[in-house]
């Protein structure tokens, strides 16, 4: 299985670390949120890469280069414009393959063992939930018997945590250009193919700087 590292976007609310920086290597505890990425995902089994990229993307390339000291092999989808998540993905599609494939978005902090995504794909897309954080009280979707639905009333909900197991044919249809991947989960959940879970570990989802330090805390507790 293969995995795409979503990287592409400008990082605007960490001003000014990202006026010079991509957002993706932007440091916590001393190493680029990015690297965190791509050695969690060589430790989990995951040999060749993907990433795409837009804002100062070039220096992307320059710090991973070929993925080969991490023991990957890294390819790049380079993007003239941010493409969003959808989009981004599609672009992306020739590189990735056929068969079902690993997403990461580049902005996230988590201790999540990737090993455990590797396994066969029972629908269209398969997707990591969190707890609500406080910045995103209401969350996006239910998980009711490992299947992912719209938000109910009188159900609790969870947050997608920007981890997720898709399979090429949920872009059937696409054109090339910048789309969100959000109407294409949904329109998968309305015919029962996206499953999930609920992941308990550490996540952070790295938008603002008061979220960069707790991510700096979270990585000094573990020393």
């Amino acid at each position: 299985m293969k995995a795409m590292i979503l990287a592409a976007g400008k990082g605007e609310r960490l001003r000014p670390l990202t006026l010079h920086t991509p957002k993706p290597l932007v440091r916590a505890g001393g190493v680029p949120l990015i690297e965190f990425h791509v050695r969690a995902l060589a430790a989990a089994g995951f040999r060749e890469l993907v990433i795409n990229h837009a804002w100062l993307g070039q220096q992307i390339e320059d710090y991973l280069g070929d993925g080969a000291r991490f023991g990957v092999r890294i390819d790049y989808s380079a993007e003239g414009e941010p493409l969003e998540t959808g989009g981004g993905i599609f672009r992306a599609l020739p590189l990735l393959g056929e068969q079902p494939f690993l997403v990461v978005n580049g902005d996230i902090w988590t201790d999540c063992d990737f090993a455990g995504l590797r396994r066969p794909l029972a629908g269209l897309a398969h997707l990591l939930l969190v707890d609500n954080p406080a910045h995103h009280p209401h969350g996006d979707f239910c998980l009711h018997g490992g299947r992912v639905g719209e938000l109910q009333p009188g159900r609790a909900s969870l947050t997608y945590s920007g981890v997720a197991v898709l399979h090429p044919q949920l872009f059937a249809g696409c054109q090339d250009g910048a789309f969100k991947l959000a109407p294409l989960l949904r329109r998968a959940m309305a015919d029962g193919l996206v499953t999930g879970e609920h992941f308990r570990g550490r996540w952070v989802d790295v938008g603002t700087h008061e979220r960069l330090a707790e991510v700096e805390q979270l990585l000094a507790a573990r020393c």
